[in-house]
């Protein structure tokens, strides 16, 4: 796993804070961050799915009329 420095800014005191709740679950402010990531990312997965999936359902009534073959498919 290649890691990359990210640089943030945020309040002094929310820093601190972070930094004591991190410490409380004898973890760092960098590991509590990176399963932040992985969590805040695999939310808008799951979200571009269920969009995904609600939109096809939309559309399941929708049909061409007929049959069409590779090539008509392709044609521009």
């Amino acid at each position: 796993m290649m890691l990359r420095n990210v640089t943030l800014s945020a309040e002094v005191t929310l820093i601190a804070r972070a930094r004591d709740k991190a410490a409380a679950r004898q973890s760092s402010l960098n590991v509590e961050f990176r399963k932040w990531l992985v969590s805040f990312t695999a939310e808008q997965d799951t979200k571009a799915v269920d969009h995904f999936r609600g939109v096809m359902a939309k559309l399941g009534h929708v049909e061409a009329g007929q049959t069409f073959t590779r090539d008509e498919m392709n044609q521009r």
